[in-house]
C-alpha cells in the first residue's frame, strides 16, 4: 500500500506519461486565502486538477467522496480564476469504482485513471467539457 505521498506521485507519473506538464501540490493564493493542488496536468487547451485520495475498501465512504468533490470544485474555480483559463476538476481516488460525475466534478477511481488519460476528449464530452 502506498503512501499518500507515493499515490499523489503515481497520479502525476501517469499524468506526464499521458504527454501532460505538471505542477505537483501547486499552491495558490487569492482573496479566501491559500489553497493546494495535488496536480495540476496541463495538455494543450486541458488543465486538469486533480486530487488525490487515498481511501481504501475499508475507509471509503462516498458521502465522504461527494463532500471532497464539491470541496475541489470550489477550489478549481478560484485556480481558474487566477489562471485565467477553465479548470477541470478531477478527484483521483484509490477505490474500485466506475469513473462518475458528481456536482462539477469527474471522480476517477485510480485503476481507471489511464483509461480516463489515454480518453480524455471522450470523457470531457461525455461529463460536458470541451477543451
Amino acid at each position: 500500500m502506498w503512501s499518500w505521498q507515493e499515490f499523489e506521485e503515481q497520479v502525476r507519473r501517469l499524468c506526464e506519461e499521458h504527454g501532460f506538464k505538471t505542477l505537483f501540490r501547486h499552491f495558490f493564493k487569492d482573496e479566501l486565502g491559500r489553497a493546494e493542488i495535488d496536480v495540476v496536468a496541463e495538455r494543450g487547451m486541458i488543465i486538469l486538477c486533480m486530487d488525490a485520495k487515498l481511501y481504501s475498501g475499508h475507509r471509503y465512504r462516498v458521502s465522504q467522496i461527494k463532500r471532497e468533490a464539491k470541496k475541489h470544485v470550489e477550489r478549481c474555480k478560484r485556480f481558474s480564476k487566477i489562471k485565467g483559463k477553465k479548470a477541470i476538476p478531477v478527484l483521483i481516488s484509490f477505490i474500485d469504482d466506475a469513473i462518475y460525475f458528481h456536482e462539477g466534478c469527474i471522480i476517477v477511481p485510480f485503476e481507471s485513471l489511464n483509461t480516463f488519460l489515454a480518453e480524455i476528449y471522450y470523457y470531457l464530452a461525455e461529463f460536458g467539457y470541451f477543451p
